[in-house]
């Protein structure tokens, strides 16, 4: 080819490369699907907490990433249809809790699965190995059921005449019951007297605090969704009833229960946002090591203790991570 054919040639070809490259079209962003399994507002401080790591690692919300948010409001009922969305949508990869996990699980075997919160991942068959989770599922745990016997060492701090106990929790949860047994049987090793409040549903708690009246000195109240959603409500019942209560998670005293210790749930979110963003990456879930809570917090209400006519020992105050007051 001519010198001057081969120039012309070059130019032309040099004029189309700028029209390909903008016919190309634009890669679509990845889609998380996030399951909460309680309310937006309860979960409110986890949503951040994973939205926040997420935009320092590089996926920013509506930019180079989308979350389709679904709220299951306490209702377990409602885990199988919401995961069923987001199969439909093909969506990248699932976040949520253990209690929605499993449904989750039930519902595809092929779409990654992130649990931000997983109270007892392998005995309840969430993963068959920590190290190795295998499948589509990965995440952390709680530890919420190992730390019973030190939410009833704090009670007996802030309710030195504990006699009675009362341990409430949802009984349609594996989890919780195997929590609530757990804690049962520390109690009676200490010499309290239990007494067993079953739920399954928001109309259980109104009957559940009316048949414990006079019955108990204090509330153990076993930590997921249904009591999540339906915090404010039990909060009312047991002031009313004028028994303090200790929980697994912060935003219960925030909402006026007495006091809380357990793994900081943001942490675990904010956590959760890396096992999102190696999968996404390419990573497979089955191959990330599920991992345990490294900050833990004691939360104590001290208007509510004021409203109870409790006092609480100043060594106690001088542990918590926040004193609300």
């Amino acid at each position: 080819m001519r010198r001057r054919e081969f120039l012309g040639a070059l130019g032309g070809a040099a004029a189309v490369w700028p029209l390909a490259a903008r016919a190309q079209p634009a890669r679509k962003p990845p889609t998380i699907g996030f399951l909460g399994a309680a309310t937006p507002s309860a979960w409110g401080h986890y949503t951040a907490a994973f939205v926040a790591r997420l935009r320092e690692l590089g996926w920013i919300e509506g930019r180079t990433v989308t979350i389709d948010y679904r709220w299951a409001e306490g209702r377990p009922e409602r885990y199988a249809a919401l995961a069923a969305e987001f199969v439909r949508r093909k969506v990248d990869v699932i976040l949520t809790s253990g209690t929605a996990a499993d449904a989750v699980r039930l519902t595809t075997s092929t779409i990654p699965i992130v649990f931000a919160v997983a109270v007892e991942p392998l005995s309840s068959g969430l993963v068959t190995n920590l190290a190795r989770p295998g499948g589509n599922l990965t995440g952390l745990s709680s530890q919420t059921g190992d730390l019973g016997g030190k939410r009833l060492e704090l009670l007996r701090d802030v309710v030195p005449n504990l006699r009675r106990l009362a341990i409430m929790g949802n009984a349609g949860y594996s989890a919780a019951v195997r929590e609530m047994s757990e804690v049962q049987a520390t109690a009676r090793a200490l010499g309290l007297d239990v007494v067993m409040l079953e739920v399954r549903r928001a109309e259980d708690f109104a009957p559940s605090f009316a048949a414990l009246k006079n019955r108990a000195d204090a509330l153990y109240i076993s930590s997921e969704s249904l009591i999540s959603a339906n915090r404010v409500r039990i909060v009312i019942l047991a002031l009313a009833e004028r028994i303090p209560t200790v929980y697994g998670e912060k935003f219960h005293v925030e909402a006026g229960g007495l006091m809380s210790y357990g793994a900081n749930l943001p942490d675990l979110f904010r956590r959760s946002a890396e096992y999102v963003d190696k999968i996404l990456r390419g990573a497979k879930p089955g191959d990330l090591p599920v991992e345990q809570p490294t900050k833990f917090d004691l939360v104590i209400n001290l208007i509510t203790a004021k409203a109870l006519g409790i006092t609480v020992p100043a060594a106690l105050l001088a542990r918590a991570d926040e004193v609300i007051e």
